[in-house]
């Protein structure tokens, strides 16, 4: 099935104390470029989730954001700044002797000086971020997949109607590609009957240059190539894998036999289908630019 490489999926998990949350951007590219954006406490995570979201989108430029939140205050921990401590410990033991006081040192006087306590990221806990992370990113994934199919498949309808515009394009050269020759022979005749009397040409000769003639402007084998080509396109409609690189190589060759078609043109008519032609296989190049 076709997909599209433009999508947004959003997933969301919470477990205990932390919620997780991931964002998945994808727009097109000529190949799978994955960039993942996360805190620096699940740094250790960063390749295992590339390698997740790479086998499920194989191409376009994919952005991944994961955030990390904790309920309420859980995202702090005290902790004590023991060397601090000891210096604010020794500074002020150093006071009662110096000045004689008494009273003795507590506890709150020693936690209520500066940075003596500290508040420090916590930690979460490995099992829990993998189980939120796993089922954030399996939902943020399926949203990014659905909207890709969902662009995809009206992407392969505006493509099938612009094959069926080719055909008959297609068609009508065919059909007027044998008359080139005659109607060009016809002209000649007529420009020879008009010649002054006495101006003799060889209808041997005549013949010789039609035959050249005919041999040049034939296009039955590019239109037979066009065919066969356009057939293969089609048929990657239905393909299981992603076919935009296939798509993308056989539009090359389109052009390309378009291109001789036209090169090998010397009749108004026939040119203006060719021209017809270009301008359809443009379109559709532009479409398959966003497939996957």
């Amino acid at each position: 099935m076709i997909k599209s490489m433009t999508g947004y999926g959003k997933g969301e998990a919470d477990r205990g104390d932390i919620s997780l949350t991931v964002e998945i951007k994808s727009v097109n590219h000529r190949y799978g470029d994955v960039t993942v954006k996360l805190p620096r406490t699940l740094m250790a995570l960063e390749s295992e989730v590339r390698k997740q979201v790479s086998a499920r989108l194989k191409r376009g430029r994919i952005d991944v954001y994961i955030n990390l939140e904790f309920a309420s205050e859980a995202d702090k921990i005290p902790v004590l700044n023991r060397t601090l401590a000891q210096h604010y410990l020794q500074l002020l033991e150093g006071m009662e002797r110096t000045f004689g006081l008494s009273g003795g040192l507590s506890v709150q006087l020693l936690a209520s000086q500066k940075d003596v306590i500290l508040l420090k990221e916590a930690e979460p806990a490995v099992d829990e971020v993998r189980f939120c992370l796993e089922s954030a990113l399996e939902k943020a994934l399926a949203a990014v997949e659905k909207m890709r199919l969902a662009e995809g498949e009206a992407t392969c309808a505006d493509m099938r109607e612009r094959l069926v515009m080719l055909d008959s394009l297609l068609g009508r050269a065919a059909s007027r590609a044998p008359v080139v020759p005659a109607e060009w022979r016809q002209k000649l005749e007529e420009r020879l009957a008009r010649l002054e009397k006495g101006v003799e040409w060889e209808p041997q000769r005549l013949a010789q240059e039609l035959a050249v003639f005919a041999d040049r402007c034939d296009i039955s084998e590019e239109l037979s190539r066009f065919r066969s080509h356009l057939e293969q396109f089609g048929e990657l409609f239905e393909a299981a894998e992603p076919v935009g690189r296939q798509m993308d190589f056989l539009l090359q060759e389109l052009n390309r036999e378009t291109n001789t078609m036209g090169s090998k043109s010397s009749d108004v008519e026939l040119t203006r289908q060719v021209v017809a032609i270009k301008a359809e296989l443009e379109k559709i190049r532009e479409q398959v630019q966003n497939i996957e």
